[in-house]
Order: structure tokens, then C-alpha cells, then sequence
């Protein structure tokens, strides 16, 4: 079986991709804009080594903007923000030109990144973002993505400080909106992952010393 590289993982260059990505790194801080890029690179490689038709151009939007919602200029004062991020992707996508379908499809795949497990066969997209946010947050199932893979993605678009950012987002969140996705998730041990996350240890771990 061929082991999927960082060249193998197309990422897609269409007009609404690019501007999502514009779109997204006028609000976002470097941190968090390198980990938009990570999640839609872990979820393409995992749809790719799992076999799942999915739609390219829509993961990668929506990797671009999942975050969007816990960006000071988009924080709703009492949604969850996911839900006010998935809001305002739809509203990027009517600019774009999107049919209301897709960017009901957008607000959704956003929405379900938070949700504890998405069926592939239910959502495609939301199944991947979910399990590519996943990893790159909470440091989940790792093994599922090859060390040589993992090292070559770090390597492209490097953590910086998104543990301390991203931790301090999360518990602002869930402090201001206790029935929040962001306080189920504080609840759950989130902020533990995310300290333990294996993607941020040194040496090995992220299977550097694979990649030539």
C-alpha cells in the first residue's frame, strides 16, 4: 500500500477556495490560519486513505472558516461558536455566488466539527473536518495519518503558539456560553488533550526522522 504524501493531497484553487482562504486570514491570527491549513489537510489525506467521495472545494472552505466564530469580530455574545461561524460562512458563500444549498451544506459541515463523532455515510464533509480539527487540536488517533505524512505537514504549516491561543479561546467561550459546544468540551477534558496533544512533542513522535 502507498503511503500518502504532503504532494499527493490536492488542495483545491478555485476562485471561492482562494478567497476563503483571503477571507480567512484577514481575521485569523498566524496560529490559527496554519491551523486551518492542517485541518484540511488531515481530513483530505483520511478521505483519501479511507475512500470517501467528498467534495473538495467545500471541505476546504469550510476548513478556511470553521474557526471563524472565535474571531473578535465574529464573536456572537450568546451563540456557540461554531453555530456563529457556520453563519457566517453562509453569508461568505452568498457573496460567492452559492446556491443557498451549498451554503447550507457550508453552515452544516462547520456546525458538525464540534459534534463528538460524524458518520461518513451522514456527512461526508463533516465527518472529515471533524476528525482533521480533531487531531490537530486534541491530538486524536494519530496513527490514523502515517509519521512520515504528519511530519511533512508540521513542517509546511508549524503549530506556533495555537496551544495557548486556542486553549484561552476555548475556555473564554465556554466561561461567557455555558451551553455552549466550547463548554460541553471544557467539560470533557478538552484543554487536557490539548496540552497532551502528541503533534506538539518533540523528536519522533511526529515521525521526522521518516521524511528525507
Amino acid at each position: 500500500m502507498q503511503v500518502l504524501r504532503l504532494a499527493d493531497i490536492h488542495v483545491p484553487t478555485t476562485l471561492v477556495a482562494e478567497q476563503a482562504a483571503e477571507a480567512a486570514a484577514a481575521w485569523c491570527s498566524k496560529a490559527l490560519m496554519e491551523h486551518n491549513h492542517r485541518a484540511y489537510l488531515w481530513a483530505a489525506a483520511r478521505g483519501a486513505d479511507m475512500g470517501i467521495a467528498f467534495d473538495e472545494e467545500l471541505l476546504y472552505v469550510a476548513a478556511m472558516l470553521h474557526d471563524i466564530g472565535l474571531v473578535t469580530a465574529f464573536d456572537n455574545a450568546t451563540m456557540s461558536f461554531d453555530e456563529a461561524g457556520g453563519n457566517v460562512a453562509w453569508m461568505f458563500a452568498a457573496g460567492a455566488g452559492w446556491p443557498v444549498e451549498r451554503r447550507v451544506r457550508l453552515s452544516e459541515v462547520i456546525v458538525r466539527h464540534m459534534w463528538e463523532s460524524v458518520d461518513p455515510a451522514f456527512d461526508a464533509e463533516g465527518h472529515l473536518l471533524e476528525v482533521g480539527t480533531a487531531i490537530d487540536i486534541s491530538g486524536r488517533d494519530p496513527d490514523l495519518w502515517a509519521p512520515a505524512l504528519r511530519a511533512e505537514v508540521l513542517a509546511a504549516h508549524p503549530r506556533l503558539d495555537l496551544v495557548a491561543e486556542f486553549t484561552a479561546c476555548i475556555r473564554d467561550q465556554a466561561r461567557r456560553k455555558p451551553d455552549s459546544s466550547a463548554a460541553a468540551a471544557m467539560r470533557g477534558g478538552m484543554a487536557d488533550r490539548i496540552a497532551a496533544n502528541v503533534l506538539d512533542r518533540a523528536g519522533t513522535d511526529t515521525g521526522a526522522d521518516a521524511v528525507g
